[in-house]
C-alpha cells in the first residue's frame, strides 16, 4: 500500500513528509522524487527519508537503473514501490512538468519481510 502526493515546491514536499510522519509512516518508508536527480538527493538528505534501492527493487533492477535514462529509472523505482506501469508513467509525467512526488509506503517493508521469512522444519517456528 502506498500514498502519493504531487507538490509544486521543495517547501511543500517537506510539509508532506512531516504530515506523513505524523500519520505514522516511518521516514525510511517515505520517498521523494524530482526529475532532477540532484534535487531528489538533496531533498532526501534534508528530510532524512528513504531511497529506493535493492530492498524495493531487487539487485538486477537496481543495477539496471545505472544504465537507464532518468525517466526509465524513475518509472522503475515507482514500480519497485508497487505502482503499475500506467501509474508509474503518469507520475513520471508529473515530474516532467516540474512537480515533486512524495510517496509513503509500507509495501517495501512487507515485501522484504516476506522474502526473508524462513521456517525451521523441526520446530515449525518461523524466523525472520
Amino acid at each position: 500500500m502506498y500514498t502519493v502526493k504531487v507538490v509544486k515546491s521543495q517547501e511543500e514536499a517537506v510539509s508532506v513528509v512531516n504530515a506523513f510522519a505524523q500519520d505514522g509512516f516511518v521516514k525510511e518508508d517515505i520517498y521523494i522524487f524530482a526529475h532532477n536527480k540532484n534535487e531528489s538527493e538533496q531533498l532526501t538528505n534534508a528530510t532524512d527519508t528513504g531511497e529506493v534501492g535493492f530492498k524495493e527493487q531487487g539487485l538486477y533492477e537496481s543495477i539496471g537503473n545505472m544504465f537507464k535514462g532518468r525517466g526509465d529509472e524513475l518509472r522503475s523505482k515507482f514500480r519497485g514501490l508497487g505502482m503499475d506501469e500506467p501509474e508509474a508513467a503518469e507520475y513520471e509525467e508529473e515530474l516532467d512538468r516540474g512537480h515533486i512526488l512524495v510517496v509513503a509506503t509500507n509495501e517495501a517493508a512487507d515485501k522484504s519481510h516476506d522474502k526473508h521469512r524462513t521456517t525451521n522444519d523441526r520446530t515449525n517456528n518461523t524466523a525472520l
